[in-house]
C-alpha cells in the first residue's frame, strides 16, 4: 500500500470516527434537552406526568435508534454486516417476528396504559396478582411500582394491562376504613358497639361523609353493625371514612389500640378458643374417664 493510499484511508476513517464521536455527543446534548424539558413540564402540568414520562422513554429510544442506524451505515464493517443479513431478510424478518411479539406486545400496551389512563405514574394501584404499591414508572416495556417496603415491582405492560386494577386513587380520595373486633358471646353487645361508636367518631383522623340529607335524618357519622357471629366470638364492623388510603391505615392503626383499652377498662372480653379435652383410660376399664375442664 502506497504512502498516498495510507493517508487517505486514515482520513477516511478520521473522518468516520468524527462523524461519529460528534453524533454521540449531538445525541446526548439532546437527550439532556429532552430530559430537562420533561422535567421542567411535569412541575408545570403535574396532571400530565404519565404521558411526559412516557414521551420521554420514547423519545429516548427513537433517539438512540437513529444514533446506532447512523453508527452502523458509517462504519464499513458494520454496513457490509448489516447488507448482508437484509440479503437473507426472509429468514431474518421470521426471527424478528418471532423474538420481538412479545416486545412489542408491551410497547402497544405502553401506549393504550398512557391513552386510557386506568393508573398513572404517582397512583395507589393494587394488581390482581396480589401487588399493591404506588406506580413509580412506566416504560415502553414494563411499569415500576414501588410497595410499602421500598421495593420495586417490575410488571410487563402487556401483563399489567390484562390484569384487574384496583386504583384508589381515581375519582374520590375518600376510603371506608372496615374496624373489626370480636367479642366474647356473654359480653354487652350494646355497650361494646358504644365503645367503638365513641372511640372511632372521636379520632382526629375519622372525617364526616354524611350527605346533608343523612345528616338532617340523624344517621350517625359512624356505623357499627354486628355482621355475623364466629366459633368463640360475637364479630362487630365499625365503618369509619378517611381522607385517603394512607391516612385510613394509620386511623385503623389507632383504633385498634384505643378500642383495646376501652374494652380492657370496661369489661368487655375479647375471645379466644376454647377447647375441652377429654383423656380415657383405656388399660383399666374400672378407672373413672378424666375429663380436663375447658383450657384457654
Amino acid at each position: 500500500m502506497s504512502l498516498n493510499s495510507l493517508v487517505s484511508s486514515l482520513n477516511e476513517y478520521s473522518l468516520q470516527l468524527t462523524m461519529i464521536f460528534t453524533a454521540i455527543i449531538v445525541a446526548l446534548v439532546l437527550k439532556k434537552l429532552i430530559n430537562s424539558y420533561i422535567k421542567r413540564n411535569i412541575n408545570l402540568r403535574p396532571e400530565n406526568r404519565t404521558s411526559l414520562v412516557f414521551l420521554n422513554h420514547s423519545l429516548s429510544f427513537l433517539l438512540f435508534l437513529f444514533l446506532g442506524i447512523f453508527v452502523i451505515y458509517n462504519i464499513p464493517y458494520l454496513k457490509a454486516l448489516s447488507v448482508s443479513l437484509f440479503a437473507g431478510a426472509g429468514i431474518l424478518v421470521v426471527i424478528i417476528g418471532l423474538a420481538s411479539q412479545q416486545a412489542f406486545s408491551n410497547i402497544v400496551s405502553g401506549i393504550f396504559i398512557v391513552i386510557f389512563k386506568p393508573f398513572r405514574v404517582g397512583d395507589r394501584i393494587e394488581v390482581s396478582t396480589e401487588q399493591r404499591g404506588v406506580v413509580e414508572d412506566i416504560t415502553l416495556r414494563h411499569t415500576v411500582i414501588r410497595n410499602f417496603e421500598n421495593k420495586r415491582i417490575i410488571v410487563p405492560n402487556s401483563l399489567i394491562s390484562s390484569q384487574i386494577i384496583v386504583n384508589l386513587n381515581i375519582g374520590d380520595d375518600k376510603i371506608c376504613r372496615f374496624v373489626d373486633f370480636g367479642i366474647s358471646f356473654d359480653s354487652d353487645v350494646e355497650k361494646a358497639i358504644s365503645i367503638m361508636k365513641e372511640e372511632c367518631e372521636n379520632h382526629p383522623l375519622s372525617i364526616d361523609n354524611r350527605t346533608e340529607e343523612q345528616k338532617a335524618a340523624g344517621d350517625p357519622k359512624v356505623t357499627v353493625r354486628l355482621i355475623n357471629f364466629g366459633d368463640s366470638s360475637v364479630n362487630l364492623r365499625a365503618f369509619v371514612w378517611a381522607a385517603d388510603p394512607p391516612t385510613a391505615f394509620k386511623l385503623g392503626s389507632e383504633l385498634n389500640i384505643s378500642i383495646k383499652k376501652r374494652f380492657d377498662n370496661e369489661g368487655i372480653e375479647i375471645p379466644f378458643p376454647y377447647r375441652t379435652l377429654v383423656f380415657k383410660n383405656q388399660g383399666n376399664n374400672n378407672s373413672p374417664n378424666v375429663t380436663v375442664p375447658p383450657i384457654k
